[in-house]
């Protein structure tokens, strides 16, 4: 079973090329040290719909440094899509195999037991101008291979899905996600809970648009 320590340790391990419809290719890797720079242009860069959809800590280079400096030094493993050739980052993929007490009892009130050994949370954000180019569907093996790979066995959506995101909830779907239950969050809004048991999808494999990195 994959650790944290060992993707920090050799990043290239979960590397992937993927090549989109209109023949632009990203790179699928995890986030690195040196990557605090670029990914404050990506948080600086999103739109004020986007960082309602994706709320972060901030949108500065301060957010971006505190971001890398985690790497390995919790529960989070974020992986970001990397541009080809100018190496731009354009989507932050987040996981975490850690579970929050409303989480677990929002599940447990839907009958279903999360626990930290099986289950793992997933939020992605794309940069604007990546929305609706098919990335998301092309990256999404590779997240839950990779939950796999972290002895994961289910994925639950990172705060959930706001209910006014039907884009999200369709795409959600479309990758096996089933609603659990929709609760209010402090802000008054309404987020939909959703789940996806590993062991009903079959395993990302490597394709003609999804390749092996160098």
């Amino acid at each position: 079973m994959l650790t944290l320590t060992e993707v920090a340790e050799d990043p290239h391990v979960l590397k992937r090329r993927l090549d989109l419809r209109d023949g632009t290719e990203v790179v699928f890797r995890t986030l690195t040290h040196t990557d605090a720079e670029r990914l404050a242009g990506f948080l600086e860069g999103l739109s004020p719909e986007s960082r309602r959809l994706s709320t972060y800590a901030g949108y500065d280079l301060a957010a971006a440094r505190e971001l890398c400096d985690a790497i390995a030094r919790y529960d989070k493993l974020r992986l970001v899509l990397e541009e080809v050739p100018s190496g731009r980052i354009v989507g932050l993929l987040e996981l975490s195999l850690a579970l929050t007490p409303a989480d677990i009892a929002r599940y447990q009130e839907a009958g279903i037991r999360l626990t930290e050994t099986t289950d793992c949370r997933f939020g992605p954000t794309l940069a604007d101008d990546y929305q609706g180019r098919g990335v998301g569907t092309l990256a999404f093996p590779l997240i839950a291979d990779v939950a796999r790979r972290l002895g994961r066995t289910r994925i639950i959506l990172w705060g959930g899905v706001l209910a006014d995101n039907p884009r999200a909830i369709r795409y959600y779907e479309k990758n096996g996600f089933q609603p659990v239950g929709s609760f209010v969050g402090t802000d008054g809004s309404l987020s939909i809970d959703m789940m996806l048991d590993l062991e009903q999808v079959s395993s990302a494999g490597t394709s003609p648009t999804q390749r092996r990195g160098s």
